[in-house]
C-alpha cells in the first residue's frame, strides 16, 4: 500500500519524541546523565521521581498508540501488517531517536502503546507476565524482555496468519537487544533490583521466619 509508507515515517518521527527528554527539557536535565544513562521510565523513576515517571510513560505509550491509530486511519484494519509495522516504526524511532540524537530508551512502553490499538489482548499477557516477573525477581529489565517473549507465545495461541507471527518474533528480538545491557550486568551480578516489587520472596521470607 503507498500510503502506508508515509504513515511508517511518521510513525518513526513519532516515536522519536522521547517522553524523558520532553519533559527533562522542562526541568532542565538530561536523564541520559544520570542514572543508567536511559531515556525511560524506569531511569527517570528512579532519577526525577514518580511524577515525572508518569508523565514520561503516558507520552511514550500514547506516541506508539497514536502511531498505530493514524496509520489505521489511512489503511483500514485489513490488511494488519501495516499496523504492525507501524508499531516497530514507533518503537525504532523511541530507540534511535532523530531529535535527540538517535539516543532513545528501550521501548518497551512504546510497543504496549502500539499493541493497545493493534492487538490489544497481547497488551493484557504482557503486562501479566511483566507484573509477575517483576514481583518474582524484582529485575525490571528481565521483566521487560520476557513480557516482549510472551508476545511469540500469544501469537500461537491468538493466531491471525504469518504477519502477526513474524511481528512476534521481530518484536521480542528487538527488546532483548535494547536490554542487552541488562542482560550483561545481571551475568555481573550487579543489575539493580526493586527490592519493594518482590512479594513473593517477602511473602516466602515471614512463613520461614
Amino acid at each position: 500500500m503507498p500510503m502506508s509508507l508515509p504513515m511508517l515515517l511518521l510513525a518513526y518521527l513519532l516515536g522519536s519524541l522521547s517522553g524523558s527528554l520532553l519533559l527533562g527539557r522542562f526541568r532542565g536535565v538530561d536523564i541520559r546523565t544520570q542514572g543508567s544513562g536511559n531515556a525511560g521510565g524506569t531511569n527517570a523513576l528512579r532519577t526525577q521521581g514518580w511524577k515525572f515517571a508518569i508523565g514520561v510513560v503516558l507520552i511514550d505509550v500514547g506516541k506508539g498508540a497514536l502511531a498505530v491509530w493514524l496509520m489505521r486511519l489511512v489503511v483500514g484494519v485489513a490488511p494488519t501488517w501495516p499496523l504492525y509495522a507501524a508499531v516497530i516504526a514507533a518503537v525504532v524511532g523511541h530507540v534511535w531517536p532523530v531529535f535527540h540524537g538517535f539516543r532513545g530508551g528501550k521501548g518497551l512502553a512504546t510497543l504496549l502503546g502500539g499493541l493497545l490499538v493493534a492487538w490489544p489482548l497481547a497488551v493484557a499477557v504482557m503486562l501479566g507476565v511483566w507484573l509477575l516477573t517483576l514481583m518474582l525477581s524484582g529485575y525490571v529489565g528481565l521483566s521487560s524482555m520476557l513480557a516482549a517473549g510472551s508476545l511469540i507465545a500469544t501469537s500461537l495461541i491468538d493466531p491471525e496468519g504469518s504477519a502477526r507471527w513474524l511481528f512476534s518474533i521481530g518484536a521480542a528480538l528487538l527488546i532483548v537487544y535494547t536490554h542487552r545491557s541488562n542482560l550483561a550486568r545481571m551475568r555481573a551480578g550487579c543489575e539493580h533490583r526493586f527490592e519493594r516489587a518482590r512479594v513473593f520472596a517477602r511473602l516466602f521470607a515471614r512463613k520461614t521466619a
